[in-house]
């Protein structure tokens, strides 16, 4: 048995989500001491933290800045709560017309029948119900629908709440922006891992109520929390990227190319929608991925648990290995934070991105030794796993080895993805130099840098999933994945920083802030945007591990022996899977791009025909173009969704579970390269724009200033970059989790009814 009794592991478990909650709401009360409505002491000049003094802290010019930055983060905040609130009413109708077809799906596995059966896995025992598995599998998705859509909304509310707040703090130096806008990720960062982690354990203990001793249908059940948290991901990344990108490409074209202003010129109609469309994609979309990823890792590594020995001995402290770690990992990020905002304090702009970096090598470090430490306290020395119909004999060290190479490899990956992104290191830089000759040689080299930044991240799936498996079979690669999220308080705090810091800058351009100001937002922007393309890469590698656990419990539920790709039933769906990633990133890409395409004319409209727009004597008219990327994304999310909530199913009922278990191979292994390339080489092309307006070195200098020929074939490759990395390559990752892990919950109805076009042509 594990070395923990019961009530400890209880304990430790809710103790540690209270904790985390509890640091949640310590750092939102500290950001939340920075005031929006006070005026700056007057008097003299004053230093900053990185000793520049600033005019902008004192006289009514300060005050009337705060005046506008309120405003300013007000119009966002309306937009975004505006949108969630719609893309949520069409999400309530989906949850539950989706929430009736798994009722009715699993309950007619065995005609509604109210008897028990034997259990799948283990035949001399019995297990509740089908329509037992049906209710509970359908509350499960209803709850992980609610916190997800939560998760988003929480992050949203947050972030809209810190943007101006950070761009305030920025008067007083870089280091008290820096802290504001990491705190009120952490809030985001703390407040997600540790809500998901207590209803996940609430929902395991209220179910346990009325399965008792029938683990293997209680944690079967319970992977459709995993499946609700990833359906509102899904509409959460693309409804908010396509947001986000018809407005960012419609500022960006009209305003940078045509006209010829800043980024984040008030002047420009585009700006309101797009400061937004920030917090509607990168935070809310981003936090429901995320928390979808940790749901299904959860969910596949308790499944197999389940039925393993763990289940059938009902050793409570080893069931409960998957919870444990990511207590752990709640724990070891809450130190880690304190690192970033109270051990060292940031007085050059210098200092910003290798304080983010740390963090990522500070939790990393920490973590490997909590792993150790619940691995040989939650664990028996010697146990066994369920290994396609055989039992696989495993130590408690080597669980150890599979969570930290899942841990490790998280970082491997992050870092290959700075290297590929960040404007610091030569494959940007060439990228960069390419805009010399125009935007057609600018986006060859961005492509090619793209296909390349895929080989680093894919070696170190490779060998997380070789060692993972080899040891402990799919129940090592789900606890590998695992691990990759064991430390998503601190990816995400790092990740929602970007979006924060971004519109902060945007605020202190529109509210008309001092060069030293907007100098200061822009360091913070440059760091948030490698930063970002960090946080994507961890969620695509996570994503990767999790579809493969997913897909190993699907295809033992399935009671497939093995898949045997020469077959003509698995072939064919081999070969659609690997087509889907395709087909739906050209939807997405083309969504994106109709939806600019509007955008783009109301720009140019309001520009042309608006006296005194350009000389800034007139407002424009945002509420317009906050409409245009509302209505088109809520549209244009639709058709990308069906396509993926829909191919398990069709699969299923009609070809049967071989041809599904093909197309999920299929799309897993063709949707994480192509969702890697596609957000790097989004991130290269953004961050070689920055890298030309920052002017930081004599090779930037010689391409820029901004509005230079070369600069404008930036632009060009960031406009075309930007459905890349913040549209189609993160909605990617959700597509292969969300299919797998769909068809693992409506697997039993698979095996029992589907493949009806074969049975009728048999």
């Amino acid at each position: 048995m594990g070395r923990l009794s019961k009530p400890l592991v209880e304990v430790l478990i809710a103790l540690a989500a209270v904790i985390g909650i509890g640091f949640a709401l310590l750092q939102w009360f500290l950001v939340s001491k920075i005031k929006l409505s006070e005026q700056p002491a007057k008097g003299g000049k004053s230093k900053t933290d990185d000793g520049v003094c600033d005019d902008d802290e004192e006289g009514p010019e300060g005050f009337e800045a705060v005046r506008k930055c309120s405003e300013i983060q007000n119009a966002i905040t309306i937009g975004a709560t505006s949108f969630l609130i719609t893309e949520y009413k069409y999400l309530g109708v989906f949850m539950l017309v989706f929430a009736i077809m798994i009722f009715l799906f699993l309950g007619s596995v065995r005609s509604y029948s109210t008897h028990s059966q034997p259990c799948h896995y283990n035949k001399n025992q019995m297990c509740k119900s089908s329509l037992a598995n049906a209710v509970f599998s359908t509350l499960a998705f209803l709850l992980g629908a609610l916190t997800s859509v939560l998760s988003g909304f929480l992050g949203m509310k947050i972030a809209t709440f810190a943007n101006a707040r950070t761009t305030l703090e920025a008067r007083k130096g870089v280091g008290k922006a820096f802290s504001a806008a990491f705190r009120s990720g952490a809030v985001m960062g703390f407040l997600l891992a540790s809500s998901a982690l207590l209803v996940l354990y609430i929902t395991i203990n209220l179910f346990k109520i009325y399965y008792g001793d029938d683990w293997e249908g209680l944690y079967e059940s319970i992977t459709g929390y995993g499946l609700g948290g990833s359906s509102v991901a899904l509409f959460g990344r693309v409804g908010g990227g396509i947001y986000t990108k018809a407005a960012d490409v419609g500022a960006d074209l009209v305003g940078k190319v045509e006209r010829n202003i800043p980024e984040d010129d008030p002047r420009n109609p585009a700006v309101i929608a797009d400061n937004v469309g920030d917090n509607v994609g990168d935070i809310a979309g981003m936090g429901s991925d995320l928390f979808g990823s940790y749901a299904e890792s959860s969910c596949a590594a308790l499944f197999m648990g389940a039925i393993s020995s763990f289940g059938q001995t009902h050793n409570f402290s080893a069931m409960s290995y998957p919870l444990l770690i990511s207590s752990m990992g709640i724990i070891v990020c809450l130190l880690t934070t304190l690192f970033a905002t109270d051990f060292f304090e940031i007085k050059d702009v210098k200092q910003i991105e290798p304080a983010l970096k740390w963090q990522l090598i500070i939790s990393t470090v920490l973590m490997t030794g909590g792993i150790a430490i619940v691995s040989f306290v939650a664990l028996p020395p010697k146990f066994t796993l369920y290994d396609f119909g055989n039992q696989k004999i495993v130590k408690n060290w080597h669980l150890f080895f599979c969570v930290s190479v899942g841990l490790w490899a998280g970082l491997i990956i992050g870092y290959s993805t700075e290297y590929f992104t960040s404007n610091t290191y030569k494959p940007v830089q060439a990228v960069a130099d390419s805009c010399r000759t125009g935007a057609a040689t600018n986006v060859i080299f961005g492509l090619a840098l793209g296909y390349k930044s895929v080989i680093i991240p894919i070696f170190a799936i490779i060998v997380a999933i070789f060692v993972s498996f080899s040891l402990a079979s799919m129940y090592g690669v789900a606890v590998a994945a695992l691990g990759m999220l064991s430390t998503i308080a601190t990816g995400l705090a790092i990740d929602a920083y970007g979006p924060i810091s971004d519109n902060a800058g945007g605020i202190a351009e529109m509210a008309g802030m001092s060069h030293s100001i907007r100098k200061r937002t822009d360091a913070l922007d440059a760091a948030g945007n490698t930063t970002a393309a960090i946080g994507k890469g961890f969620a695509i590698g996570s994503a990767a591990l999790v579809s493969l656990s997913l897909y190993g419990a699907f295809v033992s539920r399935s009671g497939i022996d093995t898949v045997n790709v020469l077959t003509p039933k698995v072939i064919i769906g081999l070969v659609a899977g690997a087509m889907l990633p395709y087909w739906f990133s050209a939807m997405t890409m083309r969504s994106v791009g109709s939806a600019a395409l509007k955008m783009v004319e109301e720009v140019r409209r309001q520009f042309n025909t608006i006296p005194g727009l350009m000389e800034g004597t007139t407002q424009p008219d945002y509420a317009t173009c906050v409409k245009i990327s509302t209505d088109a994304s809520l549209r244009e999310m639709i058709p990308p969704g069906a396509l993926v909530m829909l191919t398990p199913l069709i699969t299923g009922i009609f070809f049967g579970v071989e041809t599904l278990s093909g197309v999920l191979a299929g799309a897993l292994v063709s949707g994480v390269q192509v969702a890697i390339s596609a957000s790097n080489t989004g991130g290269a092309w953004d961050n070689a724009k920055k890298y030309i307006e920052a002017g930081v070195s004599d090779h930037a200098k010689s391409l820029g200033p901004k509005g230079s020929d070369a600069h404008k074939a930036a632009v060009i490759g960031d406009t075309v970059g930007d459905p890349l990395k913040d549209t189609s390559g993160p909605s990617l990752n959700i597509l292969i989790k969300l299919m797998a892990v769909e068809s693992l919950v409506l697997a039993p109805f698979f095996a029992a009814h589907g493949g009806l076009l074969f049975k009728w042509f048999s």
